[in-house]
């Protein structure tokens, strides 16, 4: 039926334990998402929370050793709100030129908990939970994205506190 998900679709469950969403698994949206904020200067503010989210709701699509500082980024994110986040990333871009080539600055996320050793095992909020509508996650306004990345972030930084 047209406009109807496939059910092969609508029976598969992500590795993070999430049910598909409309694109399919948490991938599927992830994937999607970076290429929309690629056209969007708005959509692309929310890209680290984005990234960090989803590699700690999926630890096996990336590297271990920088599952401990993503999770005090979405703990900076919480904890100081976007605009301080992106004053945060902005610093460590600036250390990371090419001309400096200093050492990541750790001393901003020295208050947040280190990341617990327990993977969890399902997120109250998930990638593929995400709505998208004629293509787009940002349809209803960025604003109402950006409040959807952030219920994800907390739902991330919640589950593995409490793994």
């Amino acid at each position: 039926m047209a406009g109807q998900p496939s059910p092969i679709i609508a029976a598969m469950t992500c590795v993070c334990g999430a049910a598909s969403g409309p694109l399919g698994e948490c991938a599927d949206h992830y994937y999607a998402i970076l290429a929309e904020e690629q056209a969007d200067p708005v959509m692309y503010r929310w890209h680290n929370p984005v990234v960090c989210a989803y590699l700690l709701q999926h630890p096996g699509d990336g590297h271990a050793q920088y599952l401990d500082v993503q999770f005090r980024w979405l703990q900076l994110l919480l904890d100081q709100g976007l605009d301080a986040m992106l004053r945060v990333q902005a610093h460590q871009i600036a250390r990371n030129g090419h001309k400096a080539r200093r050492s990541y600055d750790m001393a901003p996320f020295e208050k947040y908990a280190p990341l617990p050793q327990t993977v969890p095992g399902h997120f109250s909020a998930s990638f593929s939970g995400l709505p998208v509508i004629d293509g787009s996650f940002v349809s209803d306004g960025h604003e109402a994205y950006g409040r959807r990345i952030e219920m994800i972030a907390e739902a991330t930084v919640r589950a593995w506190t409490s793994s």
